[in-house]
């Protein structure tokens, strides 16, 4: 009796723990006979507020400093440039978001010598991606580590390096206009700052994202044109005809009087300081997101600075950046959750006298500790009261109350944050917020379409009386990012692998044994409905339209090996039949390599060449071979390369394989070999693919080589992994 008192009351301590440790406003909630549960938040506004002086961020991270919410920020102070010189700094916003305009190159198209060629594979039409290879039919461009490489590539028997352009910083990603090509690259600065009580200056590395704008008017001879640098990292970028628009992320760092605020320069000189956004939902970590446009024709560079949680999906039509991250609850909720578990589920299912005495406690002023201690005899003299039979039952009650009641505000906490931002022309203006429950997968689980935005959400969460909870959703929102329809709950106990939308359809993939290939109708977004779904083994991490009644996927097989479990097997293409939306079907499938195979395209949109007109299908592959299992190098044995398919509606052809490699040289058996294809893409009928050693060019038929170039590579400070 006293073992299983002693247990209950451990039981009831762990739920209450927080009950007394401070005031704070309760929320409200109710309990009917069924024991739902009507949860009410204390809710954040998420209104969008404008910070007028570096000071007034200051005082705002100071106050959230001082939450249990937010984790210490640093009371530092910190000087830039010379030992001991503190900079000036502006305690005044700039109002506008103008900055002087430096002359810009001609943007004027290059002749093109391909009469087709492929371009960036990417999620919105009209709507360009940055990538480290880009193409315009005559010549290729590549970064390579800090370099910029320009190659004449065709014709292909021609093909030869034109100029070689050192980038300052480690350069990411870039775009091509015409005859402008732009550069995002990363470095860092050097910033001094003295410690609370300190005399000595210390140092920290402060990152920093630099937009490098060149005249390309010679490929022999980029100039550069325009240099901006934007404190923090580079996030992500996209180019609408004439106009780049870019994010780049940084953590705001708060000494004592300084605070670091996003600044852009132009050419080592400060042109702008955006003006800074803020939406009141509690973080653990504040994050600068600065969006940026330049207009390539006049070098017009305009900026706003948003401060929020740290964020790192995004979804970007030709009028919109939608902006996502993880909701935060104000720490006091944390509080409340444990009394109000307390109070609203167990005690109302305690004996009456029992909830009495309990409420009349309740109301005391006496300590945290005394509280509970009376409480606490209460409990004990209740349950000393009750036989073994009486109090089971109680407990399974109160069990299973309070996994009801755990459940519920789990979902309620596991909500993601949509943050629109309508772009054009470069103007940046920021216009609501929505939020969904769940969490989103990458950028394809969202969508515009005919002013709708939609989301697909996996829901996950943990709870002691069942354990793992997942499921996945669809939402449907309005141009105010409020929700008109949803589906919820679908696939228990799977998560997303993929979804595209295409149109007024979704296709989605969930896995956990099996593939579920999904056909969702979206026509009537009030009503948005699971028209058909298909199970096979397998998953896909992407897919990609190949006509309106078919989709291409590329993910993984799965096999069952001997107890019972899922086995990851190699790299699967598959081609789905979604013409009978009520089943779906998958026409072919091809398999390559054994488990470990790999390739970037599972990751990455941008390393998957397909073109319909030409039946052509690319994708780079690690491949693990066959061979001795017994054999110690067995696990080294990678072939890396390029798969090249000819795909139809009934399925797919294998033209033929290329890579960089030599079979009997070393490098083979390295997993990430400088000679991994990374890219691929067409000028007319050459095939051409790029590792960062080389480009290859193959026919395009028959996969034949016609000629090759090496790229320059420093190896002095490469290390190979086996």
């Amino acid at each position: 009796m006293t073992k299983i008192i002693i247990i209950l009351l451990s039981i009831l301590l762990v739920i209450s723990i927080a009950v007394f440790s401070g005031c704070v406003e309760q929320r409200n909630a109710t309990i009917v006979d069924d024991h739902s549960i009507n949860i009410s938040v204390p809710e954040s506004t998420q209104e969008l507020k404008k910070f007028s002086s570096a000071s007034e961020i200051r005082k705002f991270l100071e106050d959230a400093a001082d939450s249990p919410q937010v984790g210490d920020s640093g009371f530092e102070r910190m000087t830039k440039g010379g030992a001991f010189e503190t900079p000036p700094m502006d305690e005044t916003m700039a109002e506008g978001t103008d900055a002087v305009r430096p002359p810009m190159p001609s943007s004027a198209p290059v002749a093109q010598e391909a009469s087709e060629y492929s371009t960036t594979n990417i999620q919105v039409e009209s709507v360009d991606e940055a990538d480290f290879v880009k193409n315009d039919g005559k010549y290729i461009y590549v970064l390579v580590q800090n370099k910029l490489l320009i190659v004449d590539s065709y014709p292909p028997e021609n093909a030869t390096i034109l100029s070689e352009t050192t980038i300052p910083g480690t350069p990411r990603n870039m775009f091509v206009n015409g005859n402008q090509l732009v550069v995002f690259s990363e470095d860092r600065n050097e910033v001094l700052f003295y410690p609370e009580y300190d005399f000595i200056p210390r140092k920290r590395y402060a990152r920093k994202t630099s937009t490098l704008i060149y005249d390309i008017s010679d490929r022999e001879k980029p100039v550069l044109a325009s240099d901006y640098n934007l404190t923090g990292n580079y996030f992500q970028s996209r180019m609408i005809g004439n106009y780049v628009y870019f994010i780049v992320k940084d953590y705001v760092y708060h000494y004592n009087n300084f605070i670091d605020v996003p600044t852009i320069k132009h050419a080592s000189e400060e042109i702008l300081r955006p003006d800074v956004y803020y939406f009141d939902n509690p973080e653990r970590n504040y994050v600068f997101h600065t969006i940026a446009s330049i207009n390539l024709e006049d070098g017009d560079i305009r900026a706003k600075s948003f401060m929020m949680g740290y964020s790192d999906k995004l979804y970007v039509s030709e009028n919109n950046i939608y902006i996502t991250y993880r909701k935060n609850l104000p720490y006091r909720y944390y509080q409340q959750e444990r009394k109000d578990e307390f109070y609203k589920i167990v005690v109302p299912l305690l004996p009456s006298d029992a909830q009495n005495r309990i409420n009349a406690i309740k109301e005391t002023n006496v300590s945290p500790y005394e509280k509970w201690n009376r409480i606490s005899s209460v409990l004990e003299e209740t349950y000393n009261r009750m036989d073994e039979k009486e109090k089971g039952d109680l407990f399974n009650r109160i069990r299973d109350a309070v996994g009801e009641y755990e459940e519920k505000i789990l979902q309620e906490r596991d909500q993601t944050i949509i943050q629109k931002i309508k772009i054009n022309k470069g103007e940046i203006a920021y216009t609501g917020r929505g939020e969904v429950p769940g969490m989103l997968l990458n950028q394809f689980s969202m969508d515009e379409h005919d002013g709708y935005f939609r989301v697909a959400t996996t829901s996950q969460f943990w709870t002691r009386n069942k354990g793992s909870i997942q499921f996945n959703n669809v939402y449907v929102m309005d141009s105010n990012l409020k929700i008109t329809g949803s589906i919820e709950k679908i696939a228990f106990d799977e998560q997303i692998y993929s979804t595209r939308f295409m149109g007024e359809r979704l296709y989605m993939v969930t896995f956990k044994r099996i593939d579920p290939l999904f056909v969702i109708d979206l026509s009537d977004p009030a009503n948005p409905e699971i028209l058909g779904k298909l199970k096979i083994p397998g998953f896909s991490d992407y897919l990609h339209p190949y006509d309106k009644n078919h989709i291409i996927g590329i993910g993984k097989e799965t096999g069952t090996n001997r107890w019972g479990d899922v086995s990851i097997k190699g790299v699967k293409l598959a081609l789905f039949n979604v013409s009978d939306v009520e089943k779906p079907e998958q026409v072919d499938k091809y398999e390559i390599g054994e488990a470990g195979t790999d390739s970037e395209a599972l990751r990455d949109h941008k390393a998957f060449l397909f073109d319909k007109n030409k039946n052509l299908l690319v994708i780079p592959i690690r491949e693990v071979k066959e061979g001795n299992r017994y054999d110690r190098n067995f696990d080294q044995r990678v072939w890396q390369g390029a798969y090249v398919f000819n795909v139809t509606s009934s399925g797919f052809k294998l033209r033929g394989t290329v890579t960089h490699v030599d079979y009997y040289e070393e490098e083979y058996y390295y997993w990430n070999s400088l000679y991994a294809v990374r890219r691929a893409l067409y000028m007319d009928d050459v095939l051409y693919t790029i590792s960062a050693r080389k480009i290859l060019m193959n026919n395009l038929e028959d996969v034949s080589m016609v000629n090759s170039i090496d790229l320059p590579f420093e190896e002095y400070n490469y290390r190979k992994y086996r």
